[in-house]
């Protein structure tokens, strides 16, 4: 007689494989795949870059990036909107954990920014970055904030962990909190002309004190805004033209605030020449790295700049540096690419999510990958201050590498359950 097909161990054992890949049947296999790519494409490169040393940090970046993998497809299992249950809890983790950090962190390179558990250094402020996302996309995703009130709401939210960041101090995740909050506000209809009040001081206090004619443009600018996006028009010119004036001479008194180190970051990748050996150097020495690759780069593991340890902490911060002159301009132009069509992947997610809560999830994850992609890049060249944001997937480092790992997670979760459940 014969046996059935259901009886079969062949046939249960597909079955059960089937119902198991089945859980990742929407998953976007394509931005995954970019992700980790990119991991094995900064092992290397680490690899690299340490080649005559006696370190092995891209080993642990591909067992740190084996482990993201891993949980990223265990997230993406999940569905994700029962983290909106979740979200106080998250925000007071995230919260506490910035705090421990002041009381019991452990301090290195000027900044005490990490925890030591079991032997290794964790650091929660990148953690904080998805808490702060998770917790945002909360709020935002049932009422946006299309009024002033949500807004203000919004931004007392991330004010807390961003202040206990700033004080570390970290001043480069400082400003990725900014970013992500700049991102999610927009995607959830906030007037665009209230954002460009809301990063205003900052521009203001620069150029009141670089370049005063063209503070009074900007001021002018700020006003006009103002009286045609603000409810009160007259009270918000005039309250706006108050505070560009009061932050214009609060500038000096906040700069004096900052650390001679976060000076030099900030101020000179404008002339790097102005102390070469000091704060400058880095730039200096990555900008000879990145142009003696000119167009088909000088090989892998052939860099003079990179073999030979001009630049401080390449493998880190400045790994981009160590593509530029090994790989040159066409290794360099590709790896933007994969960035690109990372954050093409993470819009059209965001776009097609079944909800609001998963779009600001993926707008969220978005905002915090082009702001480090682009400032990471930018201060590698010359065209930002050094501020010590990795570059993601690339740069050693295990906190910020799990962290995004998560976060693609969260944003795979959003893919694989973007069709609307039948009953």
């Amino acid at each position: 007689m014969r046996r059935s097909l259901f009886h079969s161990p062949n046939a249960v054992s597909r079955i059960h494989w089937f119902s198991l890949l089945s859980s990742w049947k929407n998953l976007d296999w394509f931005l995954l795949i970019l992700v980790v790519g990119l991991t094995l494409f900064g092992g290397i490169v680490i690899r690299s870059t340490q080649l005559n040393l006696e370190y092995t940090d891209w080993v642990q970046h591909w067992i740190i990036g084996g482990m993201g993998c891993i949980l990223a497809l265990f997230i993406s299992r999940w569905r994700y909107q029962q983290l909106i249950q979740w979200q106080w809890i998250i925000y007071g983790i995230t919260n506490l954990s910035l705090l421990a950090v002041i009381f019991v962190g452990t301090t290195a390179l000027g900044a005490q920014r990490w925890i030591t558990i079991g032997g290794f250094n964790i650091q929660p402020s990148e953690f904080a970055k998805l808490g702060v996302i998770i917790t945002l996309a909360s709020l935002l995703h049932s009422k946006g904030a299309s009024t002033l009130s949500s807004l203000f709401k919004t931004l007392g939210i991330v004010a807390v962990p961003w202040a206990l960041v700033f004080l570390q101090p970290d001043l480069g995740t400082s400003l990725v909190f900014g970013a992500i909050a700049l991102g999610m506000l927009y995607w959830a209809n906030t007037n665009p002309g209230w954002l460009i009040l809301l990063i205003s001081p900052l521009v203001s206090a620069i150029l009141f004190n670089i370049y005063l004619p063209a503070w009074f443009a900007w001021a002018g600018l700020l006003v006009l805004l103002a009286w045609t996006t603000l409810p009160w028009p007259r009270m918000g010119a005039g309250v706006t033209l108050a505070l560009t004036t009061a932050f214009g001479f609060l500038g000096e008194v906040f700069w004096g605030l900052l650390k001679d180190y976060q000076k030099d970051r900030l101020i000179l990748f404008i002339n790097p020449e102005k102390d070469p050996l000091g704060g400058g150097y880095h730039l200096i020495q990555s900008r000879i790295a990145i142009g003696s690759g000119q167009l088909h780069g000088t090989g892998l593991h052939q860099g003079t700049q990179t073999q030979l340890h001009f630049i401080p902490e390449q493998h880190t911060d400045f790994i981009f540096s160590a593509v530029g002159e090994e790989l040159g301009f066409i290794g360099a132009a590709i790896l933007l690419v994969v960035f690109w069509l990372i954050c093409l992947r993470l819009v059209m997610i965001a776009q097609n999510a079944k909800d609001n809560f998963g779009s600001l999830l993926a707008i969220g994850v978005l905002s915090m990958i082009v702001f480090q992609v682009m400032v990471n890049i930018g201060m590698t060249i010359g065209l930002a201050p050094v501020t010590g944001i990795p570059l993601p997937w690339m740069s050693y480092g295990r906190s910020a590498l799990l962290t995004n790992f998560l976060a693609i997670g969260l944003v795979e979760a959003v893919a694989n359950h973007r069709h609307r459940l039948k009953f």
